[in-house]
């Protein structure tokens, strides 16, 4: 998606003689999630693509994604036997867990079809978050409101859905981002690290650059075997990288995932996020104790760095 999940695909109400039309939209929802979840939902593009298409007859195709001030977002909304709407969404301001602001322009067949400021407020506490979404959006070629209305109306379901089954794990760690980075996108030392307390990995290929995967066995304690594979999408260097986890080689998907790295006072703050295939995959996930297992598995990454 974008911020808005391509309403030209959900409704076209006609041209408007060259007219200019604009409309002010609200949207508003609850969502059973903290807001730090909400939050990695919104801005995060791996999780943004897990929700971006408004109905199964749409797919959405990420050309670029970077979730930053200054850095923009291209995606191509296809749907059969019709021509393909790109949407261009640029960030103005991103406040962590607070507000987002983005403009959007909306294009087919090269012609310019809207143009809209979206800003996006967010509130919460517990397990429990709010989020209310304002459109400013200028019709150009054609009237895009009910298109907007239809489309982000989608869109926000699709998003509490998907923050509903999504996990996030944070550590800050006590080195610099070039540091931690380097540790984790080294095909060498990441299976030094990965998994939870008393747990090793065991490779049969490592590639960790974009497009590349890792396919891997986790050893537990007792001995019980796991296979993995992480299949990675775009990687930005010492910013971060989404992947798709399944459950062994080329086997089902049961999670879209993602990290990401920021500084924080010489410091790196590391996120880990998954939005899971299923509610059920996402529950059994909390049943076993993956919150805990996951923030075992960064402070391995800590302790592997410090002691080099």
């Amino acid at each position: 998606m974008t911020s808005n999940p391509h309403p030209a695909s959900t409704a076209r109400e006609g041209q408007k003689d060259g007219r200019n039309s604009f409309a002010t939209l609200s949207f508003d929802r609850d969502v059973a999630a903290p807001l730090p979840v909400l939050w990695q939902a919104w801005t995060a593009p791996a999780a943004r693509a897990v929700w971006a298409a408004p109905t199964a007859s749409v797919t959405v195709e990420f050309l670029e994604a970077n979730t930053r001030v200054g850095g923009r977002e291209i995606s191509l909304c296809k749907v059969k036997g019709q021509p393909d709407i790109r949407c261009e969404v640029g960030w103005l301001e991103l406040q962590p867990e607070l507000c987002s602001v983005n403009y959007e322009v909306v294009s087919a067949e090269g012609v310019t079809q809207s143009a809209a400021l979206v800003t996006a407020d967010f509130s919460g506490s517990g397990e429990r978050s709010r989020l209310v979404v304002t459109v400013q959006l200028s019709s150009l070629a054609e009237d895009m409101e009910a298109g907007y209305r239809q489309g982000f109306g989608a869109g926000l379901d699709n998003l509490a859905s998907a923050a509903e089954r999504t996990m996030v794990l944070q550590r800050v760690i006590r080195a610099p981002r070039s540091v931690v980075w380097g540790a984790w996108m080294n095909p060498e030392a990441l299976p030094l690290w990965w998994g939870p307390d008393g747990f090793s990995c065991r490779t049969t290929r490592i590639d960790l650059r974009t497009g590349g995967e890792w396919v891997f066995d986790m050893i537990g304690p007792d001995g019980t075997v796991y296979p993995n594979h992480h299949r990675y999408g775009e990687v930005r260097p010492e910013e971060g990288f989404g992947y798709a986890l399944l459950w062994g080689e080329n086997g089902p998907k049961h999670a879209d995932a993602w990290a990401s790295f920021e500084d924080q006072d010489g410091a790196t703050k590391v996120t880990l996020g998954m939005v899971f295939s299923t509610e059920a995959e996402f529950q059994e996930a909390k049943g076993f104790g993956a919150v805990e297992l996951g923030l075992q598995t960064l402070g391995k990454l800590e302790r592997f760095i410090l002691s080099r």
